[in-house]
């Protein structure tokens, strides 16, 4: 995947936070230290997203897209 330069400012606190997290290693370098974090806020972001609009949903409104498309098939399956 292409990666693109940018410029970002960080509070000095931040910074050294970031700068520990390289010196031990836990990173080659700042840039990938800066992505992983960005990917890990992403991803718990859309997973909290999903369970959000999962939580919107009904039993009944559950029950019809879980049935959506079976068409003539639905009177074969068992009851739940």
């Amino acid at each position: 995947m292409n990666s693109a330069k940018i410029a970002i400012s960080l509070n000095s606190n931040l910074l050294k936070e970031l700068d520990h997290l390289v010196s031990r290693r836990e990173y080659p370098n700042r840039s990938q230290a800066i992505q992983a974090a960005i990917q890990e806020h992403l991803t718990k972001k859309h997973k909290n997203r999903l369970a959000r609009e999962c939580a919107k949903l009904t039993p009944h409104h559950e029950k019809r897209l879980a049935e959506e498309g079976m068409g003539r098939e639905l009177s074969e399956w068992p009851e739940y």
